[in-house]
């Protein structure tokens, strides 16, 4: 089984938007929940510095892929309240995620790949 592919996405919460990206950010998460490939995703937010972390793990980049043509329309409604800052990845994306990042990595936000060493998972469904 291929290692696990970890996004972390640092995004600044804009001026007065912290309620609506706090309830914008529930409803992406249920759908994705509900409907999503990824193994786990979870938002954290650091209201005191108008801070949020998307955190999601996925299997590998078919899951990655799978998920940006899934959650796009709903991300939309996330997106007017944050600007994405950087994206760092641990593990191995394919090209393909490599290019989709590219629009990211264009508009000036940082973007790092770092190969995983060693580990492990227990990730069972349902569990939280």
């Amino acid at each position: 089984m291929p290692a696990p592919i970890v996004f972390i996405t640092t995004f600044q919460i804009e001026e007065g938007a912290t309620e609506a990206f706090k309830e914008a950010a529930r409803r992406s998460t249920a759908f994705l929940e509900a409907n999503g490939p990824q193994l786990l995703a979870e938002v954290a937010i650091d209201e005191a510095s108008g801070r949020a972390h998307g955190i999601q793990v996925h299997a590998d980049s078919a899951s990655i892929l799978a998920h940006w043509k899934l959650s796009d329309p709903h991300m939309r409604d996330v997106m007017q309240h944050i600007t994405t800052k950087r994206v760092d990845i641990y593990g191995d994306p394919s090209d393909e995620v490599i290019a989709g990042m590219h629009r990211l990595s264009s508009q000036g936000v940082v973007i790092t790949v770092t190969p995983l060493l060693a580990g492990f998972a227990r990730l069972v469904p349902g569990d939280r």
